[in-house]
């Protein structure tokens, strides 16, 4: 889907990315080869020639980056299978309080891999988790985890394109939080951690603190369930917003 964007090129909205589409710039290559041909105007044409040439090449060199600048944050998800390689879900569990020092285990699934960043004891090897990461996936991370994250660690920049999936759902007409949609699109959590919601992770991280190993074990469960079922989800958001985008031709 990424490179077939046109939404990137300043002055080019949905409704003339459209209208390429049924001229036939089905991809950046096909627009490239011959741009007289689309209905643009020709100082927009131009512009575009140069905004799609560096989209090309930053993709080839894997530059997210570009991306992330020029796109909006809800048009994030065409990115996604562009940078399958480096994309990373993410979820963060706190103490209940707010400021720097409230994040107490943060979650993070890639590549088929869970890895967790306990308070205590690795938390501060987290930054170094986001090497190579192109596209952070979260829910309500927007509103959530990465403004958190940011003032526990304010010399990350998180740059990345960010796919959050909350809004995203409810474009698909989902509502309610994680375990709602979860449910129904048949997504199921393990016996311990059915039921389950943020004030608990909150209790079990207390309940850690005061000599209960066992929920740690427990918030940790949770977390790693948050992450991995990020994943079916998004799989979810990009194929639906797609097919909605590219029935709009027809239209």
């Amino acid at each position: 889907m990424l490179q077939k964007t046109f939404i990137h090129i300043e002055g080019v909205g949905e409704k003339t990315e459209r209208r390429l589409w049924q001229h036939g710039a089905d991809s950046w290559d096909a627009y490239l080869a011959a741009p007289e041909r689309f209905p643009l105007p020709a100082v927009r044409r131009a512009q575009a020639v140069d905004v799609l040439a560096h989209s090309s090449s930053a993709l080839v060199e894997g530059d997210f980056r570009f991306f992330a600048r020029r796109l909006q944050g809800r048009h994030h998800w065409r990115a996604l299978p562009s940078f399958a390689g480096r994309v990373a879900y993410l979820d963060i569990e706190t103490n209940g309080a707010t400021g720097p020092d409230c994040v107490t285990v943060i979650g993070l699934y890639r590549e088929g891999q869970v890895h967790q960043f306990v308070r205590g004891e690795n938390l501060l090897d987290f930054p170094d988790a986001l090497d190579e990461v192109a596209v952070l996936v979260t829910f309500f991370g927007a509103g959530f985890d990465l403004p958190v994250l940011r003032e526990t660690f304010p010399l990350l920049r998180f740059d990345q394109l960010h796919v959050d999936l909350c809004p995203a759902l409810r474009r698909l007409g989902f509502s309610g939080g994680l375990k709602k949609i979860e449910a129904a699109v048949g997504l199921q959590r393990s016996r311990a951690t059915a039921g389950l919601s943020g004030w608990d992770a909150v209790r079990l991280w207390h309940e850690y603190l005061h000599g209960r190993e066992a929920s740690l074990h427990t918030l940790l469960q949770y977390n790693a369930e948050d992450i991995v079922h990020l994943a079916p989800l998004a799989d979810l958001v990009y194929r639906e917003l797609r097919r909605h985008v590219e029935g709009d031709i027809n239209e």
